[in-house]
């Protein structure tokens, strides 16, 4: 049987809300302006008017925000810029930054 205290740190733990972390996207010299596009539609579900919007920050500051997510959904985010970019043979990277 649970002590009080044990369900006082359960409701503690359920009542926290998960971290969160921003996925990135790295400018290049390579990847096309009409691949990242793609990437944001098809992985990000961005619509095309924010996919461009992101995209010129990309180009113009050096990254872009795609979005915030939980760590693993942040990661697998980022894997799937990777496997997509080397399909198509492009160098386009994604990170993953912690939230401060």
């Amino acid at each position: 049987m649970s002590t009080k205290k044990e369900l006082e740190l359960d409701e503690d733990i359920l009542s926290q809300e998960p971290e969160r972390f921003a996925v990135l996207l790295l400018n290049d010299d390579y990847t096309p302006m009409d691949f990242v596009v793609e990437v944001l539609v098809s992985i990000f579900h961005k619509n095309h008017q924010e996919a461009e919007q992101i995209m010129l920050d990309v180009h113009r500051k050096d990254s872009g925000l795609c979005g915030v997510y939980t760590f693993e959904i942040a990661e697998t985010k980022v894997m799937q810029v990777g496997r997509l970019s080397r399909e198509q043979g492009y160098p386009l990277k994604a990170i993953v930054q912690e939230m401060t």
